[in-house]
C-alpha cells in the first residue's frame, strides 16, 4: 500500500518546508564571504554539536555494526555533500528563488525513482501524468533560450536539478538501508558521513577555510547549521518513517514561496514571470501526483 500523508505528517512538511525554504537566504548571506563548497562543510560541521547533544540526551545507542556506519557514510554524500555543493555553487550564478524553483523538482525527481526502485511506492498513472505536467514546469522555467545554448547560468541550473536527483536517491536509499535505525541517529549519523567527506573535498579545492568573517555571515553560518541542518533532520527521518520517500519530496513543493519571498524582499532579486509560471506547473504535477487532485478530478474512478 502506498503511504499517505496524514495531518501530523502535513504539518511537519510545512515546518520542514518553512525550515528548508530559508536555508537559500541564508546560503546567498553566507557566500558573500564563503566559497560554495566550504559553506557545504560549514553547514555539516557546524550542524553536528547540536544533533549530538540532543542523541547524548535522548540515550540512544551508536550503532556498532560496520554495514549501518558504510550506510551513512553513502546517506551523507546523497543527501548532504553532493547536493549541498551543487545548490550553493548554483547559487552563485543564479537567484536563490530560482535556486528553489528548481530544486522544487525534486518532488518530481523523487516519484520516479521511489517508483523505480521500491516496491511500495509504485508508478502509477496519476503519477505519470503528474510527472509530465512537473518536467514541463521545470523547462518552463529553465528558459528555451538556456535549453538552446549552454552558458554557465545553463549549468548552474543543471546543478540544482541533479541535487535534486541526488535528494531522491537519499531518499530511496534511507528507507532501503536506514529505516531500522533511532531517527536521530541516522541524521547524526548522516551528518559525521558527509563532514569526513567534505573536509577532504574543500581542503583540496578551497584551501583552509577562513574564520575572518563579518558578523552577518557568522550569524548565516550558524542559522544554516543549526536551525536549517541540525532540527529539520529530525523531522526529515520522521517524515521518512511516516509518509514514505515520495511524499517527503513534497516538501519541495512548499519551499520556494518563501524562498522567493525573502530573496525579493532582502537580496533584491527579481521575480520573473517565467519561473513563477513554471513552478506553478511544477506545483500542479505534485498535486496530481500526491493523488488527492486526481480524485476530486475523476472522483467516481
Amino acid at each position: 500500500m502506498t503511504p499517505k500523508i496524514d495531518l501530523t505528517s502535513a504539518i511537519l512538511l510545512a515546518l520542514l518546508a518553512l525550515i528548508w525554504g530559508g536555508s537559500f537566504f541564508l546560503a546567498a548571506v553566507a557566500m558573500k564571504e564563503v566559497p560554495p563548497i566550504t559553506l557545504a562543510l560549514f553547514r555539516v560541521v557546524g550542524a553536528l554539536p547540536a544533533l549530538a547533544l540532543f542523541v547524548w540526551f535522548k540515550g540512544v545507542t551508536l550503532p556498532r555494526s560496520a554495514k549501518i556506519w558504510g550506510a551513512y557514510l553513502v546517506m551523507g554524500a546523497l543527501n548532504n555533500a553532493i547536493p549541498f555543493s551543487l545548490i550553493f555553487w548554483g547559487q552563485t550564478q543564479i537567484t536563490s528563488g530560482l535556486a528553489s524553483i528548481l530544486n522544487g523538482a525534486t518532488g518530481v525527481t523523487g516519484v520516479i525513482v521511489a517508483g523505480l526502485l521500491l516496491r511500495d511506492e509504485r508508478l502509477t498513472p496519476p503519477k505519470l501524468i503528474g510527472v509530465t505536467i512537473g518536467f514541463s514546469g521545470v523547462a518552463l522555467t529553465i528558459g528555451l533560450d538556456a535549453l538552446r545554448s549552454f552558458d554557465i547560468r545553463s549549468l548552474a541550473q543543471l546543478a540544482v536539478l541533479l541535487a535534486g536527483l541526488s535528494y531522491s536517491l537519499a531518499g530511496v536509499w534511507a528507507k532501503l538501508r536506514l529505516s531500522g535505525q533511532a531517527p536521530e541517529m541516522n541524521a547524526l549519523g548522516m551528518l559525521m558521513g558527509s563532514s569526513l567527506l567534505m573536509m577532504p573535498t574543500v581542503l583540496w579545492l578551497d584551501g583552509p577555510p577562513s574564520f575572518a568573517l563579518m558578523p552577518s555571515t557568522w550569524a548565516a553560518l550558524v542559522a544554516l547549521a543549526v536551525l536549517c541542518t541540525s532540527m529539520p533532520y529530525l523531522l526529515y527521518f520522521k517524515i521518512l518513517k511516516r509518509a514514505g520517500s515520495g511524499n517527503l519530496m513534497l516538501v519541495t513543493l512548499l519551499i520556494p514561496p518563501i524562498a522567493i519571498g525573502l530573496g525579493v524582499a532582502f537580496l533584491n532579486e527579481p521575480l520573473q514571470a517565467a519561473a513563477l509560471m513554471g513552478f506553478t506547473l511544477i506545483a500542479l504535477g505534485l498535486a496530481i501526483i500526491d493523488g488527492r487532485l486526481w480524485k476530486i478530478l475523476r472522483p467516481n474512478r
